[in-house]
Protein backbone atom coordinates (compact mmCIF):
# COMPACT_ATOMS: atom_id res chain seq x y z
CA UNK A 1 0.00 0.00 0.00
CA UNK A 2 2.87 2.55 1.04
CA UNK A 3 4.32 2.61 -2.42
CA UNK A 4 0.46 3.59 -3.99
CA UNK A 5 0.04 6.15 -0.86
CA UNK A 6 0.22 9.23 -3.08
CA UNK A 7 -3.03 8.03 -5.43
CA UNK A 8 -5.15 6.77 -2.06
CA UNK A 9 -4.12 10.47 -0.32
CA UNK A 10 -5.96 12.23 -3.69
CA UNK A 11 -8.76 10.14 -3.88
CA UNK A 12 -9.05 10.54 0.04
CA UNK A 13 -9.41 14.49 -1.22
CA UNK A 14 -12.32 13.81 -3.25
CA UNK A 15 -13.81 11.28 -0.61
CA UNK A 16 -13.34 14.23 2.31
CA UNK A 17 -14.57 17.04 -0.31
CA UNK A 18 -17.69 15.12 -0.88
CA UNK A 19 -18.56 14.92 2.63
CA UNK A 20 -19.63 18.56 2.47
CA UNK A 21 -16.98 19.56 5.25
CA UNK A 22 -15.50 22.96 4.45
CA UNK A 23 -13.22 22.45 1.72
CA UNK A 24 -10.31 24.45 2.92
CA UNK A 25 -10.04 22.39 6.51
CA UNK A 26 -11.15 18.86 4.15
CA UNK A 27 -7.79 19.90 2.17
CA UNK A 28 -5.23 20.84 4.83
CA UNK A 29 -7.04 17.53 6.89
CA UNK A 30 -6.31 15.29 4.18
CA UNK A 31 -2.39 16.34 3.91
CA UNK A 32 -1.68 16.31 7.44
CA UNK A 33 -3.30 12.67 7.74
CA UNK A 34 -1.31 11.69 5.17
CA UNK A 35 1.76 13.57 6.09
CA UNK A 36 1.20 11.43 9.15
CA UNK A 37 0.53 8.35 8.07
CA UNK A 38 3.38 7.91 5.29
CA UNK A 39 5.94 8.51 8.08
CA UNK A 40 4.57 5.72 10.09
CA UNK A 41 5.06 3.37 7.08
CA UNK A 42 8.44 4.69 6.75
CA UNK A 43 7.57 6.51 3.26
CA UNK A 44 7.76 10.56 3.55
CA UNK A 45 10.63 12.25 6.00
CA UNK A 46 8.00 14.83 8.47
CA UNK A 47 10.76 18.01 8.28
CA UNK A 48 9.47 18.24 4.72
CA UNK A 49 6.72 20.27 6.05
CA UNK A 50 9.37 22.71 7.51
CA UNK A 51 8.66 24.45 3.80
CA UNK A 52 5.12 25.14 5.18
CA UNK A 53 6.15 28.40 6.46
CA UNK A 54 7.89 29.99 3.65
CA UNK A 55 4.38 28.74 1.57
CA UNK A 56 2.93 31.20 3.87
CA UNK A 57 5.21 33.86 4.12
CA UNK A 58 5.46 33.99 0.11
CA UNK A 59 1.23 33.67 -0.36
CA UNK A 60 1.21 36.96 2.16
CA UNK A 61 3.30 38.32 0.38
CA UNK A 62 2.41 38.00 -3.58
CA UNK A 63 2.11 41.08 -5.50
CA UNK A 64 -0.42 39.34 -7.75
CA UNK A 65 -2.70 38.17 -5.20
CA UNK A 66 -3.25 41.05 -3.76
CA UNK A 67 -5.09 42.33 -6.75
CA UNK A 68 -7.52 39.49 -5.51
CA UNK A 69 -9.86 40.88 -3.11
CA UNK A 70 -9.72 44.63 -4.78
CA UNK A 71 -11.07 43.20 -7.87
CA UNK A 72 -13.71 41.18 -5.50
CA UNK A 73 -14.39 44.49 -3.86
CA UNK A 74 -15.14 45.95 -7.30
CA UNK A 75 -17.43 43.64 -8.36
CA UNK A 76 -19.89 43.42 -5.06
CA UNK A 77 -19.79 47.09 -5.09
CA UNK A 78 -21.60 47.24 -8.30
CA UNK A 79 -23.74 44.28 -7.23
CA UNK A 80 -24.34 45.44 -3.83
CA UNK A 81 -25.81 48.90 -5.28
CA UNK A 82 -27.93 47.53 -7.97
CA UNK A 83 -25.43 48.65 -11.20
CA UNK A 84 -25.99 45.47 -12.53
CA UNK A 85 -29.59 45.41 -11.90
CA UNK A 86 -30.15 48.26 -13.61
CA UNK A 87 -28.09 47.25 -16.63
CA UNK A 88 -29.94 43.75 -17.08
CA UNK A 89 -33.19 45.53 -17.11
CA UNK A 90 -32.52 48.01 -19.91
CA UNK A 91 -30.73 45.66 -21.87
CA UNK A 92 -33.59 43.38 -21.35
CA UNK A 93 -36.47 46.14 -22.17
CA UNK A 94 -33.86 47.19 -25.12
CA UNK A 95 -33.76 43.73 -26.97
CA UNK A 96 -36.88 41.68 -25.75
CA UNK A 97 -39.09 42.47 -28.94
CA UNK A 98 -37.29 39.91 -31.06
CA UNK A 99 -37.00 36.20 -30.76
CA UNK A 100 -34.51 35.50 -28.55
CA UNK A 101 -33.93 38.65 -27.87
CA UNK A 102 -34.09 38.25 -23.96
CA UNK A 103 -31.30 35.40 -24.29
CA UNK A 104 -29.53 38.26 -26.64
CA UNK A 105 -29.27 40.08 -23.82
CA UNK A 106 -28.19 38.14 -20.91
CA UNK A 107 -25.69 37.22 -22.78
CA UNK A 108 -24.51 40.67 -23.00
CA UNK A 109 -25.02 41.91 -20.16
CA UNK A 110 -23.54 38.52 -18.58
CA UNK A 111 -20.49 40.01 -20.75
CA UNK A 112 -20.73 43.22 -19.35
CA UNK A 113 -20.46 41.66 -15.99
CA UNK A 114 -17.84 39.88 -16.42
CA UNK A 115 -15.53 42.39 -17.46
CA UNK A 116 -16.35 45.10 -14.47
CA UNK A 117 -17.13 42.66 -11.76
CA UNK A 118 -16.11 38.73 -12.39
CA UNK A 119 -17.79 37.04 -9.73
CA UNK A 120 -19.73 34.48 -10.93
CA UNK A 121 -22.08 33.38 -8.54
CA UNK A 122 -23.27 37.65 -7.63
CA UNK A 123 -23.87 37.18 -11.70
CA UNK A 124 -26.06 34.44 -11.65
CA UNK A 125 -27.64 35.23 -8.71
CA UNK A 126 -29.11 38.40 -10.05
CA UNK A 127 -29.90 37.40 -13.57
CA UNK A 128 -31.45 34.49 -12.09
CA UNK A 129 -33.72 36.72 -9.84
CA UNK A 130 -34.56 39.48 -12.96
CA UNK A 131 -33.95 37.76 -16.31
CA UNK A 132 -35.00 33.98 -15.46
CA UNK A 133 -38.75 35.09 -14.49
CA UNK A 134 -38.97 37.45 -17.44
CA UNK A 135 -37.79 34.70 -19.66
CA UNK A 136 -40.04 32.17 -18.14
CA UNK A 137 -42.94 34.96 -18.46
CA UNK A 138 -42.25 35.88 -22.46
CA UNK A 139 -42.48 31.97 -23.12
CA UNK A 140 -39.42 31.00 -22.91
CA UNK A 141 -38.26 27.12 -22.50
CA UNK A 142 -37.07 26.57 -19.08
CA UNK A 143 -34.23 24.33 -20.07
CA UNK A 144 -33.19 26.99 -22.74
CA UNK A 145 -33.70 30.10 -20.21
CA UNK A 146 -31.56 28.40 -17.51
CA UNK A 147 -28.76 27.36 -19.43
CA UNK A 148 -28.64 31.17 -21.38
CA UNK A 149 -28.65 32.22 -17.27
CA UNK A 150 -26.01 30.35 -16.46
CA UNK A 151 -23.43 30.29 -19.02
CA UNK A 152 -23.53 33.75 -19.07
CA UNK A 153 -22.86 34.24 -15.47
CA UNK A 154 -19.59 32.32 -16.36
CA UNK A 155 -18.09 34.22 -18.48
CA UNK A 156 -16.52 36.06 -15.51
CA UNK A 157 -13.94 33.69 -15.41
CA UNK A 158 -12.72 33.55 -18.57
CA UNK A 159 -13.01 37.39 -19.52
CA UNK A 160 -10.63 39.51 -17.91
CA UNK A 161 -10.08 40.94 -14.91
CA UNK A 162 -11.06 37.57 -13.48
CA UNK A 163 -10.11 35.83 -10.28
CA UNK A 164 -9.73 32.81 -12.10
CA UNK A 165 -6.86 34.15 -14.64
CA UNK A 166 -5.12 36.00 -11.47
CA UNK A 167 -4.43 32.63 -9.52
CA UNK A 168 -4.10 30.67 -12.69
CA UNK A 169 -1.44 33.45 -13.88
CA UNK A 170 0.68 32.96 -10.87
CA UNK A 171 0.58 28.89 -11.04
CA UNK A 172 1.34 29.51 -14.81
CA UNK A 173 4.16 31.54 -13.86
CA UNK A 174 5.80 29.15 -11.25
CA UNK A 175 5.35 26.12 -13.57
CA UNK A 176 7.12 27.57 -16.26
CA UNK A 177 9.78 29.19 -14.25
CA UNK A 178 10.00 25.19 -12.71
CA UNK A 179 10.14 24.27 -16.29
CA UNK A 180 12.95 26.68 -17.29
CA UNK A 181 15.06 25.44 -14.21
CA UNK A 182 14.51 21.11 -15.50
CA UNK A 183 15.36 22.61 -18.69
CA UNK A 184 18.63 23.66 -17.44
CA UNK A 185 17.96 27.41 -17.47
CA UNK A 186 18.59 29.35 -14.75
CA UNK A 187 17.89 32.85 -16.59
CA UNK A 188 14.42 32.28 -16.43
CA UNK A 189 11.50 34.11 -18.09
CA UNK A 190 8.04 34.91 -16.09
CA UNK A 191 4.83 35.58 -17.16
CA UNK A 192 2.52 38.32 -15.62
CA UNK A 193 -0.93 38.71 -14.88
CA UNK A 194 -1.22 41.09 -17.91
CA UNK A 195 0.03 38.87 -20.55
CA UNK A 196 -2.99 36.03 -19.55
CA UNK A 197 -5.31 39.18 -19.09
CA UNK A 198 -4.40 40.06 -22.49
CA UNK A 199 -4.86 36.39 -24.06
CA UNK A 200 -7.86 35.43 -22.47
CA UNK A 201 -9.94 38.74 -24.08
CA UNK A 202 -10.42 37.39 -27.73
CA UNK A 203 -11.23 33.71 -26.16
CA UNK A 204 -13.83 34.87 -24.31
CA UNK A 205 -14.95 37.33 -26.67
CA UNK A 206 -14.90 34.43 -29.13
CA UNK A 207 -17.31 32.13 -26.75
CA UNK A 208 -19.94 35.13 -26.63
CA UNK A 209 -19.92 35.03 -30.04
CA UNK A 210 -20.32 30.99 -30.08
CA UNK A 211 -23.30 31.88 -27.86
CA UNK A 212 -25.14 34.58 -29.93
CA UNK A 213 -24.78 32.21 -32.86
CA UNK A 214 -26.32 29.91 -30.80
CA UNK A 215 -29.33 31.51 -29.75
CA UNK A 216 -30.11 33.00 -32.52
CA UNK A 217 -29.95 29.67 -34.37
CA UNK A 218 -32.08 28.32 -32.29
CA UNK A 219 -34.52 31.14 -32.10
CA UNK A 220 -34.69 30.36 -36.11
CA UNK A 221 -35.30 26.55 -35.95
CA UNK A 222 -37.43 26.61 -32.90
CA UNK A 223 -38.99 29.72 -32.59
CA UNK A 224 -41.43 28.63 -30.00
CA UNK A 225 -38.55 28.19 -27.45
CA UNK A 226 -37.50 31.69 -27.59
CA UNK A 227 -40.50 34.10 -28.46
CA UNK A 228 -40.69 37.92 -28.13
CA UNK A 229 -41.12 39.32 -24.90
CA UNK A 230 -44.71 41.05 -25.52
CA UNK A 231 -45.14 41.63 -21.71
CA UNK A 232 -41.93 43.80 -21.32
CA UNK A 233 -42.06 47.49 -20.11
CA UNK A 234 -41.12 50.79 -23.28
CA UNK A 235 -38.46 50.68 -24.70
CA UNK A 236 -36.00 52.55 -23.59
CA UNK A 237 -34.99 55.84 -24.93
CA UNK A 238 -30.94 56.31 -25.72
CA UNK A 239 -30.11 58.24 -23.09
CA UNK A 240 -31.70 55.52 -20.36
CA UNK A 241 -29.15 53.26 -22.49
CA UNK A 242 -26.37 55.54 -22.45
CA UNK A 243 -26.72 55.84 -18.57
CA UNK A 244 -26.81 52.35 -18.13
CA UNK A 245 -24.22 51.12 -20.00
CA UNK A 246 -21.60 53.92 -20.18
CA UNK A 247 -20.32 53.60 -16.94
CA UNK A 248 -19.42 49.51 -16.54
CA UNK A 249 -17.34 50.27 -20.14
CA UNK A 250 -15.88 53.28 -19.04
CA UNK A 251 -14.67 51.41 -15.79
CA UNK A 252 -13.96 48.49 -17.87
CA UNK A 253 -11.57 50.66 -20.20
CA UNK A 254 -10.26 52.25 -17.49
CA UNK A 255 -9.13 49.14 -15.36
CA UNK A 256 -8.47 46.41 -18.92
CA UNK A 257 -6.77 49.55 -20.32
CA UNK A 258 -4.11 50.33 -17.60
CA UNK A 259 -3.06 46.44 -16.89
CA UNK A 260 -2.83 46.13 -21.04
CA UNK A 261 -1.24 49.36 -21.99
CA UNK A 262 1.05 48.88 -19.24
CA UNK A 263 0.31 51.83 -17.40
CA UNK A 264 -0.62 49.73 -14.04
CA UNK A 265 -0.07 46.72 -12.43
CA UNK A 266 -2.94 44.23 -11.58
CA UNK A 267 -2.92 45.60 -7.60
CA UNK A 268 -3.42 48.96 -9.19
CA UNK A 269 -5.55 48.92 -11.28
CA UNK A 270 -7.97 46.71 -9.35
CA UNK A 271 -7.38 49.85 -6.86
CA UNK A 272 -8.83 52.33 -9.69
CA UNK A 273 -11.55 49.67 -10.30
CA UNK A 274 -12.75 49.75 -6.96
CA UNK A 275 -12.56 53.65 -6.86
CA UNK A 276 -15.28 53.55 -10.15
CA UNK A 277 -17.13 51.31 -8.81
CA UNK A 278 -17.84 53.48 -5.40
CA UNK A 279 -17.89 56.56 -7.20
CA UNK A 280 -20.70 54.31 -9.68
CA UNK A 281 -22.49 53.21 -6.78
CA UNK A 282 -22.50 57.15 -5.32
CA UNK A 283 -24.31 58.12 -8.25
CA UNK A 284 -26.81 55.35 -8.01
CA UNK A 285 -27.93 55.29 -5.14
CA UNK A 286 -28.45 59.98 -5.16
CA UNK A 287 -25.22 61.80 -3.83
CA UNK A 288 -25.02 64.65 -5.98
CA UNK A 289 -24.15 63.65 -9.84
CA UNK A 290 -22.69 67.09 -10.29
CA UNK A 291 -19.68 66.01 -7.66
CA UNK A 292 -19.37 62.62 -8.95
CA UNK A 293 -18.89 63.26 -12.33
CA UNK A 294 -17.01 65.94 -11.35
CA UNK A 295 -14.72 63.63 -9.18
CA UNK A 296 -14.55 60.81 -11.43
CA UNK A 297 -13.34 63.53 -14.42
CA UNK A 298 -10.43 65.12 -12.04
CA UNK A 299 -9.51 61.33 -11.48
CA UNK A 300 -8.99 60.50 -14.69
CA UNK A 301 -7.29 63.63 -15.89
CA UNK A 302 -4.93 63.02 -12.85
CA UNK A 303 -4.69 59.54 -14.04
CA UNK A 304 -3.39 60.49 -17.69
CA UNK A 305 -1.88 63.52 -16.91
CA UNK A 306 0.43 62.32 -14.30
CA UNK A 307 1.20 59.44 -16.39
CA UNK A 308 2.16 61.54 -19.09
CA UNK A 309 3.66 64.75 -17.51
CA UNK A 310 5.24 62.76 -13.88
CA UNK A 311 6.07 65.47 -11.71
CA UNK A 312 8.18 64.37 -8.52
CA UNK A 313 8.12 67.26 -6.22
CA UNK A 314 10.97 65.99 -4.03
CA UNK A 315 13.78 67.40 -6.47
CA UNK A 316 14.73 70.70 -5.89
CA UNK A 317 15.17 71.37 -9.72
CA UNK A 318 12.00 71.86 -10.54
CA UNK A 319 11.13 74.19 -12.94
CA UNK A 320 7.92 76.73 -12.19
CA UNK A 321 5.89 75.00 -15.11
CA UNK A 322 6.68 71.96 -12.86
CA UNK A 323 5.43 73.31 -10.10
CA UNK A 324 2.45 74.70 -11.24
CA UNK A 325 1.40 70.98 -12.77
CA UNK A 326 2.25 69.69 -9.25
CA UNK A 327 -0.42 72.20 -7.83
CA UNK A 328 -2.64 70.92 -10.63
CA UNK A 329 -2.16 67.27 -9.65
CA UNK A 330 -2.90 68.19 -6.00
CA UNK A 331 -5.96 70.07 -7.12
CA UNK A 332 -7.32 67.37 -9.04
CA UNK A 333 -6.30 64.34 -6.42
CA UNK A 334 -8.76 66.70 -3.28
CA UNK A 335 -11.53 67.18 -6.00
CA UNK A 336 -11.25 63.06 -6.58
CA UNK A 337 -10.87 62.60 -2.76
CA UNK A 338 -14.05 64.62 -1.75
CA UNK A 339 -16.39 62.43 -4.35
CA UNK A 340 -15.32 59.77 -3.61
CA UNK A 341 -15.73 60.47 0.18
CA UNK A 342 -19.28 61.87 -0.11
CA UNK A 343 -20.20 58.04 -2.24
CA UNK A 344 -18.28 56.37 0.49
CA UNK A 345 -21.26 58.13 2.98
CA UNK A 346 -23.84 57.81 1.03
CA UNK A 347 -23.05 53.63 0.98
CA UNK A 348 -22.45 54.17 4.31
CA UNK A 349 -25.85 55.52 4.77
CA UNK A 350 -27.86 53.04 2.59
CA UNK A 351 -25.20 49.90 4.18
CA UNK A 352 -24.43 49.39 0.25
CA UNK A 353 -20.68 49.47 1.60
CA UNK A 354 -21.45 47.04 4.60
CA UNK A 355 -22.69 44.48 2.54
CA UNK A 356 -19.66 45.02 -0.18
CA UNK A 357 -17.28 44.52 2.34
CA UNK A 358 -19.29 41.40 4.43
CA UNK A 359 -19.01 39.39 0.47
CA UNK A 360 -15.28 40.43 -0.62
CA UNK A 361 -14.11 39.40 3.10
CA UNK A 362 -15.98 35.86 2.71
CA UNK A 363 -15.21 35.27 -0.92
CA UNK A 364 -11.21 36.55 -0.22
CA UNK A 365 -11.00 34.57 2.87
CA UNK A 366 -12.19 31.17 1.27
CA UNK A 367 -9.79 31.95 -1.55
CA UNK A 368 -6.85 32.35 0.60
CA UNK A 369 -7.81 29.71 2.83
CA UNK A 370 -7.96 26.95 0.04
CA UNK A 371 -4.63 28.06 -1.54
CA UNK A 372 -2.72 27.67 2.54
CA UNK A 373 -4.35 24.50 2.47
CA UNK A 374 -3.72 23.04 -0.99
CA UNK A 375 0.08 24.13 0.18
CA UNK A 376 0.23 22.00 3.13
CA UNK A 377 -1.66 19.52 -0.02
CA UNK A 378 0.62 19.71 -2.36
CA UNK A 379 3.79 19.22 -0.34
CA UNK A 380 2.42 16.13 1.29
CA UNK A 381 2.13 14.82 -2.36
CA UNK A 382 5.40 16.00 -3.44
CA UNK A 383 6.99 14.39 -0.15
CA UNK A 384 4.68 10.83 -1.27
CA UNK A 385 6.04 11.04 -4.80
CA UNK A 386 3.42 12.49 -6.08
CA UNK A 387 4.86 14.72 -8.46
CA UNK A 388 7.30 12.44 -10.20
CA UNK A 389 4.38 9.76 -10.42
CA UNK A 390 2.44 12.84 -12.55
CA UNK A 391 5.33 13.35 -14.41
CA UNK A 392 5.95 10.04 -15.30
CA UNK A 393 2.34 9.31 -16.53
CA UNK A 394 1.94 12.27 -19.00
CA UNK A 395 5.52 11.46 -20.59
CA UNK A 396 4.33 7.60 -21.32
CA UNK A 397 1.32 8.42 -22.90
CA UNK A 398 0.89 7.38 -26.33
CA UNK A 399 0.75 10.36 -28.48
CA UNK A 400 3.33 12.28 -27.05
CA UNK A 401 3.02 15.85 -26.19
CA UNK A 402 -0.24 15.85 -27.35
CA UNK A 403 -1.59 12.49 -25.93
CA UNK A 404 -0.32 14.31 -22.76
CA UNK A 405 -2.36 17.27 -23.64
CA UNK A 406 -5.19 15.44 -24.19
CA UNK A 407 -5.61 13.61 -20.74
CA UNK A 408 -4.34 16.45 -19.06
CA UNK A 409 -7.61 18.40 -20.22
CA UNK A 410 -9.91 15.41 -19.86
CA UNK A 411 -8.75 14.65 -16.39
CA UNK A 412 -9.28 18.72 -15.07
CA UNK A 413 -12.67 18.34 -17.03
CA UNK A 414 -13.90 15.04 -14.95
CA UNK A 415 -12.25 17.11 -11.80
CA UNK A 416 -14.33 20.27 -12.66
CA UNK A 417 -17.78 17.93 -11.69
CA UNK A 418 -16.15 17.70 -8.20
CA UNK A 419 -14.06 20.32 -6.90
CA UNK A 420 -13.73 24.20 -7.51
CA UNK A 421 -11.63 26.04 -9.82
CA UNK A 422 -9.32 27.22 -6.97
CA UNK A 423 -8.72 23.77 -5.79
CA UNK A 424 -8.39 22.59 -9.01
CA UNK A 425 -5.73 25.56 -10.21
CA UNK A 426 -4.05 25.15 -6.98
CA UNK A 427 -3.59 21.56 -6.19
CA UNK A 428 -3.78 19.91 -9.63
CA UNK A 429 -2.06 22.45 -11.99
CA UNK A 430 1.45 22.88 -10.21
CA UNK A 431 1.82 18.62 -10.66
CA UNK A 432 0.79 18.42 -14.12
CA UNK A 433 1.67 22.00 -16.23
CA UNK A 434 5.28 21.94 -15.49
CA UNK A 435 5.50 18.82 -17.67
CA UNK A 436 3.52 19.69 -19.92
CA UNK A 437 5.66 23.15 -20.58
CA UNK A 438 9.08 20.98 -20.79
CA UNK A 439 6.92 18.73 -23.72
CA UNK A 440 7.08 21.95 -25.79
CA UNK A 441 3.76 23.98 -24.77
CA UNK A 442 3.53 27.28 -25.39
CA UNK A 443 2.16 28.54 -21.28
CA UNK A 444 0.54 31.11 -22.08
CA UNK A 445 -2.15 28.84 -24.99
CA UNK A 446 -1.53 26.15 -22.42
CA UNK A 447 -3.14 28.95 -19.77
CA UNK A 448 -5.97 30.05 -21.84
CA UNK A 449 -7.35 26.39 -23.13
CA UNK A 450 -7.10 25.22 -19.02
CA UNK A 451 -9.25 28.79 -17.98
CA UNK A 452 -11.71 27.84 -20.38
CA UNK A 453 -11.22 24.12 -19.20
CA UNK A 454 -11.98 25.17 -15.79
CA UNK A 455 -14.63 27.74 -16.79
CA UNK A 456 -16.71 24.72 -18.24
CA UNK A 457 -16.31 22.95 -14.58
CA UNK A 458 -18.96 25.53 -13.55
CA UNK A 459 -21.81 24.34 -16.15
CA UNK A 460 -20.73 20.51 -15.29
CA UNK A 461 -23.43 18.52 -13.33
CA UNK A 462 -23.83 17.47 -10.97
CA UNK A 463 -21.34 20.01 -8.98
CA UNK A 464 -21.31 22.92 -11.37
CA UNK A 465 -21.24 25.59 -9.10
CA UNK A 466 -23.39 27.91 -11.70
CA UNK A 467 -26.10 24.93 -11.39
CA UNK A 468 -26.11 25.53 -7.60
CA UNK A 469 -26.54 29.54 -7.88
CA UNK A 470 -29.53 29.23 -10.20
CA UNK A 471 -31.10 26.55 -8.42
CA UNK A 472 -31.11 29.22 -4.99
CA UNK A 473 -31.92 32.08 -7.28
CA UNK A 474 -34.77 30.55 -9.80
CA UNK A 475 -38.34 30.11 -9.31
CA UNK A 476 -39.92 27.08 -8.26
CA UNK A 477 -41.14 25.97 -11.07
CA UNK A 478 -37.85 25.89 -12.80
CA UNK A 479 -36.76 22.07 -11.82
CA UNK A 480 -33.26 21.35 -11.13
CA UNK A 481 -33.29 18.10 -13.86
CA UNK A 482 -34.34 21.47 -16.38
CA UNK A 483 -31.33 23.55 -14.90
CA UNK A 484 -29.06 20.33 -16.12
CA UNK A 485 -30.49 19.91 -19.64
CA UNK A 486 -30.39 23.21 -20.35
CA UNK A 487 -26.35 23.60 -19.95
CA UNK A 488 -25.41 20.37 -22.20
CA UNK A 489 -25.77 22.71 -24.94
CA UNK A 490 -23.15 25.23 -23.92
CA UNK A 491 -20.55 22.77 -22.79
CA UNK A 492 -20.89 21.54 -26.18
CA UNK A 493 -20.40 24.99 -27.63
CA UNK A 494 -17.30 25.45 -24.51
CA UNK A 495 -15.84 22.26 -26.14
CA UNK A 496 -16.10 24.28 -29.76
CA UNK A 497 -14.23 26.99 -28.64
CA UNK A 498 -11.74 24.75 -27.02
CA UNK A 499 -11.22 23.17 -30.22
CA UNK A 500 -10.63 26.07 -31.70
CA UNK A 501 -8.32 27.86 -29.95
CA UNK A 502 -6.62 24.27 -29.97
CA UNK A 503 -6.16 24.67 -34.08
CA UNK A 504 -5.85 28.17 -34.12
CA UNK A 505 -3.45 29.14 -31.35
CA UNK A 506 -2.91 33.05 -32.26
CA UNK A 507 -6.36 33.21 -30.66
CA UNK A 508 -4.69 33.20 -27.50
CA UNK A 509 -1.24 33.80 -28.44
CA UNK A 510 -1.67 37.21 -30.73
CA UNK A 511 -2.48 40.07 -28.53
CA UNK A 512 -0.23 39.34 -25.84
CA UNK A 513 2.26 38.88 -28.50
CA UNK A 514 1.46 42.04 -29.53
CA UNK A 515 1.04 44.04 -26.42
CA UNK A 516 4.33 42.66 -24.50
Amino acid sequence: MSEHLDLIMFAGLMAAILTGFPVSFAIAGVGIGFAFLGWTLGVMDLSLLGALGQRVFGLISNQVLIAIPLFVLMGAVLEKSRIAEELLSTMGRLFGGLRGGLGISVVLVGTLLAASTGIVGATVVAMGMIALPAMLRAGYDARVASGIVCTAGTLGQIIPPSTLLIILADVMSNAYQQAQYEQGKFSVETLSVGQFFAAALMPGLMLVGLYLVYILLRGLIRPQDMPPASDMAARPDMAEVFRAIVPPVLLIFAVLGAILGGVATPTEAASVGAVGAMLMAGHRIGVNPRIIVTGAVALIVLGVAAGAFPVRLQRSDLSPAAYAAGAAYIALALIGLVAVALALRGMLRERVIHEALNSTLTMTAMIFATILAAGIFSLVFIGLGGEERVAAILSQLPGGATGALVFSMIFIFILGFFLDFVEISVIVLPLVTPTLIVMGHDPIWLGVLIAINLQTSFLTPPFGFSLFYLRGAAPEEVRTTQIYRGVIPFIGLQAIGMILIWALPPIATWLPGVLF
